[in-house]
């Protein structure tokens, strides 16, 4: 409340600052800017303890059930519970601060949505975003219509609406439009990770992506199984080869979206083969290829490079980038100078957001408990030391 006020006072609070304060203590953007009237009123600048509703492990264990639907879940309450159950709202918030601290939510599988009719995805995506003007003119976007459950490394922090982001967003959504393979590439630490779950979580039908989980160069008889995995199969994948390609061209005629995750892996003769499943005219599910090096493995087999619809590159940071991208992506670098953040990236980020994510957590743990969390210099120079020894 401290900071704020004296935002207040100085004439530079904004909306996003009293949003960043409400997400990290849980509760709504009405409750901060009660409290900040409060604090102007009575001079208490400490936020009121709040004893409210907690979820218990019971109620947390349902809700796994449920598949993480909060509506499902106070209906199931109401059944039992009567009066006693929370608001809607309450159970919504509660719920997403406790997955927000690390609170594991453990579900079944995903139900597979039947439906001969492929969605299209750019147009129900419907993006609803607020935009920020970023240094060189560039506009950073957050996505606020769905809350992604994107792991960022440390409590309180978003996912930053990037151009590279948002232009991942866009090459999914097409790829499951059209039931096409798409590449993901980039150094490692640049976002591709994040990017790509980010992109899925805002899909009008999350429930159709499938994740295939492949060893270091996987034979093509462990890349069938994984692959029936995935499409869950089970054991109902025939013995013979044959056999089984074909239940795998049967299982892909539906819409969905497979995503392979460290596709460098993938030695020639497993490329080969997946460029045989998706160059069958029946084949209408995407397949995502991410990977550091993804690019140059899937260059060695131009005949499935010939079907890669979009190459998409998540580059790192530029330096005119870092400090805005910061800003947004954690309340803690919205005091830091741009000279102290050019610093930073000069000696240890290099434009690196998974460097600069392990440095917000080093710098979030070391502010932890105070009641004004300013980073200085000094401390700038302990979460670096951490990560890449005494400069």
């Amino acid at each position: 409340m401290r900071r704020l006020l004296e935002r207040q006072q100085a004439g530079e609070l904004a909306t996003r600052h009293v949003r960043a304060v409400a997400e990290m203590v849980g509760v709504s953007e009405r409750t901060v800017w009660r409290w900040l009237e409060q604090a102007k009123a009575t001079g208490q600048v400490e936020a009121p303890v709040r004893q409210g509703y907690a979820v218990s492990d019971e109620v947390w264990a349902l809700l796994g059930e449920v598949g993480g639907n909060v509506a499902e879940l106070r209906r199931r309450l109401a059944a039992v519970g009567g009066a006693s159950v929370p608001s809607a709202s309450t159970l919504h918030r509660v719920i997403r601060r406790d997955r927000r601290v690390g609170r594991a939510l453990l579900t079944g599988r995903e139900p597979v949505v039947a439906g001969p009719s492929r969605p299209d995805p750019l147009h129900e995506l419907g993006l609803n975003v607020v935009a920020g003007q970023g240094a060189g003119g560039q506009v950073f976007l957050r996505e606020q219509k769905h809350l992604a459950q994107v792991p960022v490394l440390v409590p309180g922090a978003q996912v930053v609406h990037t151009p590279s982001v948002r232009s991942v967003l866009r090459t999914v959504a097409h790829a499951a439009a059209v039931g096409a393979v798409v590449c993901l590439y980039g150094d490692a630490g640049q976002g591709k990770t994040v990017a790509l779950q980010y992109a899925l979580s805002q899909l009008p039908h999350p429930a159709r992506v499938r994740r295939v989980h492949v060893g270091v160069h996987p034979t093509v008889p462990e890349l069938r199984r994984v692959l029936a995995d995935a499409l869950e199969l089970g054991r109902r994948l025939p013995r013979g080869a044959g056999e089984a390609d074909l239940t795998l061209v049967n299982a892909l005629r539906q819409p969905r979206v497979l995503v392979l995750d460290e596709a460098q892996r993938l030695p020639g003769p497993a490329l080969e083969f997946l460029r045989g499943l998706w160059g069958h005219p029946d084949t209408d599910t995407a397949l995502v290829l991410a990977g550091a090096g993804s690019e140059r493995a899937l260059r060695r087999v131009p005949a499935l490079a010939s079907r890669v619809l979009s190459w998409e590159l998540v580059p790192r940071l530029s330096q005119r980038e870092v400090a805005t991208v910061m800003a947004a992506f954690h309340p803690l670098w919205e005091d830091v100078t741009a000279d102290e953040v050019a610093w930073v990236d000069e000696h240890v980020g290099h434009g690196n957001f998974r460097t600069w994510a392990k440095l917000t957590s080093h710098l979030t743990a070391e502010t932890y408990g105070k009641s004004r969390a300013v980073v200085d210099r000094r401390m700038l120079e302990r979460a670096c030391a951490r990560l890449m020894g005494p400069l």
